[in-house]
This record gives C-alpha cells, sequence and structure tokens, in this order.
C-alpha cells in the first residue's frame, strides 16, 4: 500500500494537515503571547531572572553606599569644647585664629561649645558630646582629642592642629587623652563584631525559615532569642578571649549582640511576614546598604555625609555600634538611646509578626491530621 493509499485510509481527524504538520502543529500555533506569558510567570525562571536583576543592581548599590560613606570621609561639623576664662564666650585672641585657621584647613566647622574649665570640658567628651577640647594657656595652645570617642576624627584634627599652630605663631600640644586599646589601633575591632551580629541575625532567620518553616510563631521567637544569646556570646568569646583583640565588659558586650543578632533577625521575619519571599531586599537594604555604612563604627558621624550621620543613629546597625562602644570605651556614660532603639525596633517586628502570622509562610497546620493517625479509606 502507498503512502496516499493509506493516508487516504485514515479517519479525517488522524490525516496530516497540509504542509506535513499535524493537528498538535496547529494548536501550537494558536498559542499567543499571553498563553507564553502564562507559561513563563509560573514557571521558575521569572523570579530568577528578577533576582538577576536585584542582584546586579544591588551590588552596584552595596559597592555606591560603602564608598560614598567610607572611602574619603570629610569632616563637616565637629563638636568642640572651648575652655573659655570665666566671663568669656569666645575665649581669647589666640582661641579664636587657633578655629578659624582649623576650619579653614579642614574646609570645615568646628562646632564651638564654650566651658567654664577643663574639668567640665572633660565631661563633655566622657559622654561623647565633643569630640575635641581647645585650651589655650599661657604656654601655648593645648587640644585633647579622645581616639575612642572617634579615631577618624581624632587623626585629621592631629594632623591639621600642628601647621595652623605653625601659622599663628603659637606652639601646640596635642594629647589623646581617651585612646584605643592596643589591640585595636583603628577602632574597627568594635564595628566588625556589630556587624557579625547584624548579618548573621537576619542570616540565622532566614535559615529557620529554609530548615525549619514549620515552627510556630513562639517557638520561632524563641529559636530566634536562642540563636541570639549562643551566637552573642560566641562573638564576645572569640574577639576578647579567644584573639585578645578588645577586652570588653563581657556580660553587657554579650547582651548588646544578642539584642542585635535578635533585633536583626526579627526585622527579617516582619518583612516575610509582610512580602513572603523577597523580605531579603528590605531587610539588606535597611540593615547592610544603609544601616552599616551609617552606623559610625567604621567612619566617625562627625566625617558621614550629614544625612547619614543623623539617619544612622535611629537603625540597629548603628545603636548597637553606639551602644557596643560607649559599654567598651566610656562605660560611666553609658546612655538609654541606643538600647531603646533596638528595643523599639524588635517590639515592632516581633508585633506585626504576631498579628499577621497567619500570613508568615512558615508554622504548621493544626488542623491537618497527625502523623500516626489513619487516614480513613
Amino acid at each position: 500500500m502507498t503512502m496516499e493509499e493509506d493516508e487516504g485510509n485514515r479517519p479525517a481527524g488522524e490525516r496530516a494537515a497540509p504542509g506535513g504538520h499535524g493537528g498538535h502543529g496547529t494548536h501550537a500555533r494558536k498559542r499567543g503571547a499571553r498563553e507564553a506569558w502564562s507559561d513563563f510567570r509560573n514557571s521558575p525562571f521569572l523570579p530568577a531572572v528578577v533576582l538577576v536583576f536585584i542582584l546586579s543592581a544591588a551590588a552596584g548599590l552595596f559597592a555606591g553606599s560603602y564608598t560614598y560613606s567610607m572611602a574619603n570621609p570629610t569632616p563637616h561639623h565637629i563638636p568642640t569644647a572651648l575652655v573659655a576664662p570665666s566671663g568669656s564666650v569666645e575665649g581669647s585672641v589666640e582661641a579664636k585664629k587657633f578655629v578659624a585657621g582649623l576650619d579653614k584647613a579642614l574646609n570645615t566647622s568646628l562646632a564651638l561649645r564654650p566651658y567654664g574649665d577643663e574639668r567640665a570640658a572633660r565631661q563633655a567628651m566622657e559622654e561623647q558630646t565633643v569630640f575635641a577640647i581647645v585650651d589655650v594657656r599661657p604656654d601655648g595652645v593645648h587640644l585633647d582629642v579622645a581616639g575612642a570617642a572617634g579615631a577618624s576624627v581624632a587623626q585629621v584634627l592631629a594632623q591639621a592642629a600642628p601647621p595652623v599652630a605653625k601659622a599663628i605663631g603659637v606652639p601646640v600640644t596635642i594629647t589623646d587623652v581617651k585612646p584605643l586599646q592596643r589591640g585595636d589601633p583603628r577602632g574597627l575591632a568594635l564595628f566588625y563584631i556589630s556587624l557579625a551580629a547584624v548579618v548573621l541575625g537576619f542570616v540565622g532567620s532566614i535559615q529557620l525559615s529554609v530548615h525549619a518553616r514549620t515552627l510556630n510563631p513562639l517557638e520561632r521567637i524563641a529559636f530566634t532569642v536562642a540563636y541570639s544569646l549562643l551566637g552573642g556570646f560566641t562573638i564576645a568569646a572569640v574577639v576578647d578571649w579567644g584573639l585578645g583583640a578588645v577586652r570588653l565588659p563581657f556580660f553587657e558586650s554579650w547582651m548588646i549582640l544578642a539584642l542585635t543578632m535578635f533585633t536583626s533577625g526579627m526585622v527579617f521575619t516582619m518583612f516575610n511576614t509582610l512580602i513572603g519571599r523577597w523580605a531579603m531586599m528590605p531587610t539588606w537594604g535597611l540593615m547592610v546598604l544603609l544601616g552599616n555604612p551609617s552606623s559610625g563604627g567604621a567612619v566617625s558621624w562627625p566625617l558621614l555625609p550629614s544625612v547619614l550621620g543623623h539617619v544612622g543613629r535611629w537603625l540597629p546597625p548603628g545603636a548597637s555600634v553606639n551602644a557596643q562602644h560607649t559599654a567598651v570605651y566610656f562605660a560611666d556614660a553609658q546612655h538609654a538611646f541606643p538600647f531603646l532603639v533596638l528595643a523599639g525596633w524588635s517590639l515592632v517586628s516581633c508585633a506585626v509578626f504576631w498579628f499577621w502570622r497567619h500570613r508568615h509562610p512558615g508554622g504548621r497546620d493544626r488542623s491537618a491530621p497527625a502523623h500516626g493517625a489513619s487516614v480513613a479509606a
């Protein structure tokens, strides 16, 4: 039998379409752009393509935010104590010339705060309301800086002061009255341990969502507390006992690190409740792209762009660095603000998670039968 005869003997519905294509080819030609888009949208390729663009943008933003904040730190307004004689608000002529010379050399403005004596000025430095003390005495200008209050600020002042003093013909004596510890000469150790607590805090929450997805809300919060306490202890122990980089007031530093990790973990949990699988985007943006560069840990706040310097104190990374820094170097002047910031973020995150917990992608379905129960046929 020839191919033509065989084709003629087939039922009409089974005959090949003209041009050698079967019925399936005709159906494929009818699929339009809408069907193709629907298939693509329901495939794993759409989130993969979106992630390609998100990660590319995040890479540029990450590099840009850190470069903008830290590559070329420039002083803007440096709070400075001026020891003025009794009855004088602006101090001596030499003090005015010296301050004006520093302003010009640094291309900035020293925000002068007059104090009646050196003791009051030292107290202001202890409370970190000023970063330097200008005291003009008969033997010349005495400039006190505090490396622990801001190593980068102390460095720029110490470099600019001698040429200025020489230009006005007054000798200058520079003293670091609050130096950094020997194991941390650049003052970055506290920034690094706070950074570790922030990053591991939300990474831990991500891992709970992946590997312990069925945890109920209270269980998830409890395990976030658990890994925060153990993680904070480990960070402090390694840096202090293991490496000896910084001598920490151990319990206080441990609690600050634990609170930082818990806050970071609950922030991710909050966003995961609100927007699901894309929660990493706002978490990364808030904590890493904005929070860490503006924390004042790597570059002191007076050298940061002014907006970042103010915003950073209200974010968890900045609050963590602030609390840790004061605990280590200014223990007698610890203040509540950074703890209130961390506690506030934690409470808001927990509240959002709890009130909208039905939207969180994790948890167990209590209406489902127990694993050991038999299912009726």
